[in-house]
């Protein structure tokens, strides 16, 4: 299969039949004003050097190569192939928190898609670094596996909300965990865990998960979203309130989350409205040893675009060695 990446130019060659027309057109003209000196035949013996013949050649050459010229700057493209590529960064897996609690208003417009946004802005920056994302409230899913497809990283991004994971808590520890086995097997030091979340933790002990993963060589580094003074969860119009018919307000627990960090060799940040505390965690990230990783890329299609220029220049050069003038044979036949 053919593809062309600027197929907008292929329009030009409608240019083509208009080069003919102008030609006929200006040959016409031509031959109109030689009428005026006189006899035609007359006047044609008096410029023996010039040919028609040769100025319709070269426009058929130059028609050509304008044909290839025009293919080429299309960029036209063919076939598919498996290319083994390698890069040199870290491993990040990002942690969401997605629980109801991140629906919290702390943050414009909540505390869930602030993080996305924030997300999104370190994918925009990542170059050779692996990135993977974890989804958790009750439990814990993987979002994305580690990869450097950056846009389909934000891809999965934009497609996260609260009900992406059904059973409603905040499982750090389990989040944690998941993360830790969902590294590549190429991978063995330059790793990092990035939990984002509200801290409020009421299912497993996250401080113990973050020991393991740091006893890898894993470092977990968190973020906390929210304020302590704590906002109410809007959910449907309406505030949620608890089984008692009270408001449920959720407030940040920075103890928990500087607890994990400190853990898992990492450092804690707490995230403002202007800078959400990721761009730090990353350059900490990028103090670690890179590590060289292998992975093999898809490529749709190989390039084709050189071959029709070539073809085109080729045309282009035999069209002005053609010149209009006829050939000494010719000129002094009698």
């Amino acid at each position: 299969m053919i593809n062309f990446a600027q197929a907008q130019y292929l329009l030009l060659l409608l240019l083509v039949p208009f080069f003919f027309v102008i030609q006929a057109v200006v040959l016409k003209i031509r031959k109109k004003r030689i009428r005026k000196f006189g006899d035609e035949a007359l006047v044609s013996r008096l410029m023996p050097s010039y040919s028609e013949g040769k100025t319709w050649i070269r426009l058929v050459l130059f028609s050509i190569g304008f044909i290839f010229f025009i293919i080429g700057l299309s960029r036209p493209q063919i076939g598919a192939r498996l290319k083994e590529h390698e890069t040199k960064g870290a491993e990040i897996m990002i942690v969401l928190d997605v629980s109801n609690s991140m629906l919290a208003e702390d943050y414009s417009p909540n505390r869930l898609e602030r993080a996305k946004l924030a997300i999104s802005r370190l994918v925009d920056k990542l170059r050779d670094d692996r990135i993977g994302l974890i989804v958790f409230a009750g439990n814990s899913f993987v979002q994305l596996p580690i990869t450097t497809d950056y846009v389909s990283a934000k891809m999965f991004l934009n497609s996260i909300s609260t009900e992406s994971v059904p059973v409603q808590g905040t499982a750090i520890g389990e989040a944690i965990n998941t993360a830790v086995r969902s590294f590549s097997a190429q991978s063995e030091k330059s790793r990092a865990i990035v939990v984002i979340t509200d801290g409020e933790n009421h299912e497993d002990d996250p401080v113990a998960a973050a020991e393991q993963a740091a006893e890898m060589g894993i470092r977990v580094f968190t973020i906390g979203v929210g304020s302590p003074e704590g906002k109410p969860i809007p959910m449907n119009g309406e505030l949620l309130k608890d089984k008692d018919g009270e408001i449920v307000v959720t407030r940040l627990d920075e103890s928990v989350l500087q607890d994990v960090a400190e853990a898992g060799n990492g450092v804690y940040v707490r995230a403002g409205n202007s800078e959400f505390g990721l761009n730090p965690v990353i350059d900490d990230i990028r103090k670690m040893d890179d590590e060289m990783y292998s992975s093999i890329v898809f490529e749709e299609y190989d390039e084709q675009f050189m071959y029709f220029l070539g073809f085109a220049l080729v045309f282009f050069v035999v069209e002005m060695l053609v010149g209009d003038r006829r050939s000494k044979k010719h000129l002094f036949k009698r």
